[in-house]
């Protein structure tokens, strides 16, 4: 049994997976994506590609918010810069899926730009309401332009891959999950670089990283655009997802959704940003189907349902006052446990 991760050179300390007990799991995992569609029903596929969505969106919002310090509550609106740019290339022009995804990715990386312009300037809070005034410029331009459907918003058609038509969470869950692993892969290789370094650095103490050398406008604005490429092509996913976009898909409560995820999961961390977004996503749905299982013949679901958010503001509060790391750091704890036994006092 594995009780230490001596390394024995600088490849095998920037290896992402740096034992053959990870690399095990990792082909249990893989295998396990693989068969859900098969064994799942259509509300755990649906469920699965939300989820998928969500953790694409997350990570993009931990590039700048956990690894450089950058507070974002726009998450929302590049999200939805990502999904009218599918919508509108998909239904004027009917161009290639993939294509629409990339430039949905893009436009949002141009606009994460411009609202980044300003964080040389100003930061935490400051720069949260900034983020927050994009969201209400992006929701008037959604809602007042006739080439976005003005307040009706857009209506699309399945997009087609390869010939194949994505009708069906069974099918858009082959187009969804794989692109989130990439996403995932992409992050985390990213701060493997000297990028990701630089981006750490700015978070820990700006002023220093400059006396360094490190140009802090360049990489702020870096980081904004690769967090809203991100961000742009979760919104593509979610255009063709749920086919109807309108201004109301994409309100401040998402972005503060996506805020959470992070805090929850563990900011600064990948795997955070998969575990607080499947956690943000999940636990209302579970919650669900525990009040669904109450007796029909009573009033008590009907009354207990408005307690369901209630009940998940709690988890959450409760969760940042006992583990304000998140739930990254909960797994980092049970595998040096593990990896320590049975040597442990």
């Amino acid at each position: 049994m594995r009780i230490g991760t001596f390394k024995e050179s600088y490849v095998a300390d920037a290896a992402l997976f740096d034992s053959r007990t990870q690399r095990a799991w990792l082909m249990v995992a893989a295998a396990a994506l693989v068969l859900l569609p098969f064994v799942a029903n259509d509300y755990w596929l649906y469920m699965a590609c939300l989820v998928a969505i969500n953790i694409a969106s997350s990570t993009g919002l931990n590039l700048l918010t956990g690894y450089t310090g950058l507070v974002s509550l726009g998450q929302a609106a590049f999200m939805g810069l990502g999904a009218y740019t599918v919508a509108i290339l998909q239904i004027r022009w009917g161009t290639p899926l993939l294509l629409n995804l990339v430039a949905g990715g893009a436009v949002a990386m141009l606009g994460g730009i411009v609202v980044g312009v300003p964080s040389l300037r100003v930061k935490g809070l400051y720069l949260a309401i900034v983020t927050i005034a994009a969201t209400f410029i992006a929701h008037f331009l959604f809602a007042n332009f006739e080439f976005t459907g003005g307040t009706s918003g857009l209506s699309m058609s399945p997009g087609r891959l390869f010939g194949v038509e994505l009708d069906s969470s069974f099918r858009l869950y082959w187009l969804i999950v794989p692109l989130t692993i990439l996403m995932l892969l992409g992050s985390a290789n990213l701060f493997r670089t000297r990028i990701g370094r630089a981006f750490i650095a700015i978070r820990d103490r700006d002023i220093s990283a400059e006396v360094l050398g490190i140009p802090l406008l360049r990489y702020k604005l870096l980081s904004f655009g690769l967090s809203s490429f991100y961000a742009g092509v979760a919104g593509g996913l979610w255009a063709y997802f749920f086919r109807v976009i309108t201004p109301e898909s994409f309100p401040l409560s998402m972005s503060i959704f996506f805020l959470a995820a992070i805090i929850v999961g563990g900011m600064g961390s990948t795997l955070g940003s998969i575990l607080g977004a499947a956690f943000m996503t999940m636990v209302p749905e579970v919650l669900k189907l525990v009040f669904d299982l109450l007796p029909a013949s009573t009033d008590l679901a009907v009354l207990l349902s408005p307690v369901r958010l209630i009940i998940f503001g709690a988890l959450i509060v409760g969760f940042l006052i006992f583990e304000p790391l998140g739930l990254a750091e909960m797994w980092r704890r049970t595998r040096r446990f593990f990896h320590l036994w049975p040597f442990r006092n």
